[in-house]
């Protein structure tokens, strides 16, 4: 059948039936994808009827993620909050409470106090060193999720996830955590008997600190339908490039957490003689069993308590550490963290302002020598 120059300028140069084999996947941009007939149309079992839902490079990614977390299935999200949020969102309604570790990540928690108390959830905080049996027993009949963060955000407290997944289980209440220091490599929430394990991949699995994305992965098939539906009807999508350039981060991560750990180690047993030192809160060197049981290895992220006196100092005479959040990436980072520690239910005093660092893949030695110099003039 003729067709006109119209025609032919839309129809022309069709894609390839097949396409060469790489070791990464193809990056398909493409909003519509062409069904093989009517009944396809609206087959969302059978096929993927649009492109939000992901194509070459996301399903890959999923497949990988899934692979190393042990799980049925992986929901991606366009940034690590967004994991937290929407995990928690496939699988609370009004009328729930969540019990959450006061140690979590604070935009979650700025997510309890107004969106979800908007929709009618119930928030309540418990302190991290609460006994797994004390902590599910004080539930309440409404309690329908128990979220951790195992190590804490900024102080690192341990939690035994393996013992709080059991207890909960045996009530009926769902178990997260964020996994976001494990990195889905250092620690396997669902091997320890979670339901959710969720991570922000900007971190460690992107490891160059250009890439925005987060996971929930969940090893039951209901839970699993229920965090890809959460992200089907809420309308969350990554971009193939995004999941391209994750999946490729997650092909040397475990070159470079080796790095991470071994480099944060050594600056943090450095700094447990260093006199302005308070104290070193390192999951690693902590001693507590907890650790051994749930980690194969430490990242490069702890935190120091300085003895009291004026912290910006410090943070203001560090040369090498950038000064900055998010973590997870080549670089070395430092931030301050008192002003989030007032925000905290439950607050500590850790006897001194506490400082947070990101050790990343330069030389340790420098890094030593960097904080060496900015602790030098330190009036503790």
């Amino acid at each position: 059948m003729a067709e006109h120059d119209a025609t032919r300028a839309i129809r022309a140069g069709k894609a390839a039936a097949s396409l060469p084999r790489t070791v990464g996947p193809p990056i398909q941009k493409g909003s519509t994808i062409l069904l093989p007939n009517a009944a396809s149309l609206y087959d969302d079992d059978g096929y993927v009827t649009y492109g939000r839902q992901g194509l070459a490079a996301q399903t890959t990614l999923m497949d990988a993620l899934a692979d190393l977390e042990g799980a049925t299935g992986v929901q991606l999200y366009p940034s690590g909050l967004a994991a937290v949020t929407g995990a928690m969102l496939a699988v609370l309604s009004a009328g729930d409470e969540v019990m959450v570790t006061d140690t979590i990540y604070r935009p979650t928690a700025r997510f309890c106090a107004t969106v979800l108390k908007r929709f009618g959830v119930t928030t309540t905080y418990f302190d991290p060193r609460t006994s797994p049996e004390d902590l599910v027993a004080g539930a309440s009949p409404a309690a329908k999720l128990i979220l951790m963060e195992s190590p804490g955000s900024l102080s690192f407290e341990l939690q035994d996830m393996a013992a709080v997944a059991a207890l909960a289980r045996a009530r009926g209440i769902l178990t997260a955590c964020d996994n976001t220091w494990g990195a889905g490599y250092l620690c396997k929430p669902l091997n320890l008997g979670v339901d959710i394990s969720i991570q922000a991949l900007t971190k460690y699995m992107g490891g160059h600190s250009d890439v925005f994305m987060g996971s929930a992965a969940a090893r039951h098939p209901a839970l699993a339908k229920a965090l890809s539906d959460g992200g089907l009807h809420i309308g969350w999508a990554v971009s193939p490039e995004d999941a391209y350039a994750m999946l490729r981060g997650l092909r040397t991560l475990p070159t470079r957490l080796a790095r991470h750990g071994d480099s944060g180690l050594k600056v943090a047993r450095w700094l447990q003689s260093h006199p302005a030192v308070e104290t070193v809160l390192h999951p690693a060197l902590s001693g507590d069993p907890i650790y051994e049981r749930t980690f194969s290895g430490p990242c490069g992220l702890f935190s120091i308590v300085l003895k009291p006196g004026p912290v910006d100092a410090v943070i203001d005479g560090l040369k090498l550490f950038g000064l900055g959040f998010s973590w997870g990436g080549f670089e070395s980072l430092a931030v301050t963290c008192d002003p989030q520690l007032r925000a905290r239910k439950l607050r500590r005093d850790y006897g001194g302002p506490m400082i947070r660092l990101h050790v990343g893949l330069e030389d340790p030695d420098d890094l030593i020598a960097d904080l060496a110099q900015a602790l030098e003039a330190y009036p503790a």
